[in-house]
């Protein structure tokens, strides 16, 4: 069977956990933490960098950054993972779903402003497969209400919008480094501090509600309890795993994108004979290669399609169902017209896609897509 997705290690990941645990300080905030956070903030821009345990809990803290509280509305894609939304219903909030662009996944930002009431207090903008969402027109929708703009930028590690990194355009960001992604620590997160107002607060929050990160660094002479928050912090073991996963960032990225690259040149022929859609990456928006996605007429093709690719050993497999039709929600909401949206739940396949992907694999996987339409 050729999986969907396969963790790439780097060899040096057990090295550096070693050297953690050697150090005495296995807990978090030690100096493998230390260096993942400098290293994006010197790399990309960001102007404060806090490691999580997910990318759950970084959107947690932006929650919490925010004042999230019960009336608030926060404008978020359906078509996305759940932690996009729970993060804020969590602290009372009331989601207002948005539908995605005809041509991607995305947010569509040009519906963004119908849903925009009194309430409303921010907008979060996924950033799917490491696409970029067009920035300029979420930042002066959010210039012109006054909102909080959250990048869910789990995908989107290296991938930018008009050269500017994603994560560090609106004012908050959570990233991922769960192991189907393209830089892992197994589970582990991080949040992306971009916005003055959120600086001190966003490590008391992350430090269990104390300043027991100015203690250590000597600008307090005692800590204690001085706001919300919880544990955050992810071990030194992880933090040593994804710093190894760093130093060959650009090795892994380069990978990625040569196999991204390999499909979506031989399946081109199926999407010009118009028997499927392949990705569809803006001008504005780079590729970080987190993925290769294709799109079915049907739910009924893909569903052949997975069986067909089944039997031939290769696991492909679709991606979100849209949230404004999960159970949860409509328990207690009335269901909105997100077409788009629907469209991708029901006819969205994602390939297989990882580091040690073999060419003779990939080509079996685009050869059996070729056969499944009849097309050699």
């Amino acid at each position: 069977m050729i999986p969907f997705n396969k963790p790439f290690l780097t060899g040096k990941e057990t090295i550096y956990i070693e050297q953690a645990v050697q150090s005495g300080k296995i807990s978090g905030n030690g100096i493998f933490t230390q260096k993942c956070q400098q290293f994006f903030q010197d790399k990309y821009g960001f102007k404060k960098c806090l490691l999580t345990t997910s990318c759950t809990d970084a959107l947690e803290m932006t929650a919490m950054l925010i004042n999230c509280v019960p009336g608030d509305e926060i404008i978020v894609p359906s078509y996305t993972f759940v932690s996009s939304a729970l993060a804020f219903i969590r602290q009372g909030a009331k989601i207002i779903f948005a539908d995605s662009m005809s041509d991607h996944p995305n947010i569509d930002c040009n519906t963004i402003e119908t849903l925009i009431t009194s309430k409303t207090k921010a907008i979060v903008v996924v950033h799917y497969a490491g696409t970029a969402v067009d920035m300029d027109k979420i930042m002066e929708l959010a210039n012109r209400y006054n909102l909080i703009v959250i990048e869910d930028a789990a995908q989107a590690v290296d991938s930018f919008y008009k050269g500017k990194a994603l994560g560090s355009i609106g004012h908050l960001a959570a990233f991922s480094f769960h192991e189907t992604k393209n830089i892992i620590s197994g589970e582990g997160g991080m949040l992306a501090v971009n916005d003055n107002r959120f600086m001190e607060r966003a490590e008391i929050i992350w430090e269990k509600g104390t300043n027991r990160a100015s203690f250590f660094r000597g600008e307090i002479n005692k800590y204690g309890w001085v706001d919300t928050g919880s544990s955050f912090l992810p071990s030194e073991v992880i933090a040593a795993f994804l710093y190894a996963q760093l130093e060959n960032l650009e090795v892994i990225q380069q990978r990625r994108k040569e196999i991204w690259n390999v499909y979506y040149e031989k399946l081109s022929d199926l999407q010009l004979k118009d028997k499927l859609k392949l990705p569809n990456i803006p001008d504005y928006a780079s590729n970080n290669a987190h993925m290769f996605y294709i799109l079915c007429k049907s739910f009924e093709e893909r569903s052949q399609l997975i069986q067909f690719l089944k039997k031939q050993n290769i696991h492909a497999v679709f991606h979100y169902i849209s949230l404004h039709k999960s159970d949860y929600y409509t328990k207690e909401n009335s269901v909105p017209e997100l077409p788009c949206s629907d469209k991708y739940t029901d006819c969205l396949l994602r390939l297989p896609f990882y580091y040690e992907l073999k060419d003779e694999q990939q080509q079996t996987i685009i050869r059996s897509i070729k056969d499944f339409y009849n097309y050699a």
